[in-house]
């Protein structure tokens, strides 16, 4: 098992322990995105995750991904992305926010096939475009997921969800009938909705929070 495996690992029990028992805890992979969003500068946050497909663009993804990968192995491992977007892109408040980081990492790194042996267990440079992609647009819906969660207790229940029902709104969803919209997001039935399980329903219904910059 590699270190990145092993990370992933431990932080999905993490996230399973929390959700289970509502506790919070001091491991440096715990969640810390409750910043107050109008702080987000996301037009200077999106400049650092160049996913366009211009020249430019595909340069400056070049040079990123060789900063990302210092031993030059063409293989970026989910504690060597976590490195680059503190030391390389100077992305604190994507790094601060390690569930947006497991899950940008886990999506891109089986995007291309590639048909290395490693290439589905590592990001390779053909899928590092989709890493940055994934990394803009995952943080979005969590800064969504962390403004209903009231609680701070990275999960969402009845209550927290009904109340954000104008913000839904205004996100580009109308939820017309709370209680079963919940139990439709609520995949595992755990009465609580995880970011894992919002993530999947804020992205099929392409929510946008209306004061980024898209």
């Amino acid at each position: 098992e590699t270190l990145s495996d092993s990370m992933y690992h431990a932080l999905n029990k993490l996230n399973r322990v929390e959700g289970a028992l509502g506790v919070n805890t001091t491991s440096p992979y715990r969640s810390h995105c409750s910043d107050d969003r109008r702080k987000i500068d996301w037009r200077a946050l999106s400049a650092k995750l160049p996913s366009q497909r211009t020249p430019e663009a595909k340069r400056l993804r070049s040079q990123m991904f060789n900063g990302f990968d210092p031993n030059g192995n063409g293989y970026l491992s989910l504690a060597e992305v976590d490195k680059g977007i503190r030391d390389i892109l100077g992305c604190d408040e994507i790094y601060n926010c390690k569930p947006v980081i497991m899950r940008a990492w886990q999506s891109a790194k089986a995007a291309a096939n590639t048909r290395s042996r490693l290439g589905p267990d590592y990001v390779e440079r053909a899928e590092f475009r989709l890493l940055l992609l994934y990394l803009r647009e995952y943080f979005e819906m969590y800064v969504m997921f962390d403004e209903i969660d009231t609680g701070d207790d990275r999960r969402i229940n009845f209550q927290e969800f009904k109340a954000a029902i104008p913000k839904l709104r205004t996100w580009g969803v109308n939820v017309t009938d709370p209680a079963r919209e919940f139990r439709r997001i609520d995949r595992n039935g755990g009465g609580q909705i995880l970011f894992d399980e919002f993530l999947h329903w804020a992205l099929a219904h392409k929510l946008d929070l209306e004061d980024d910059d898209d």
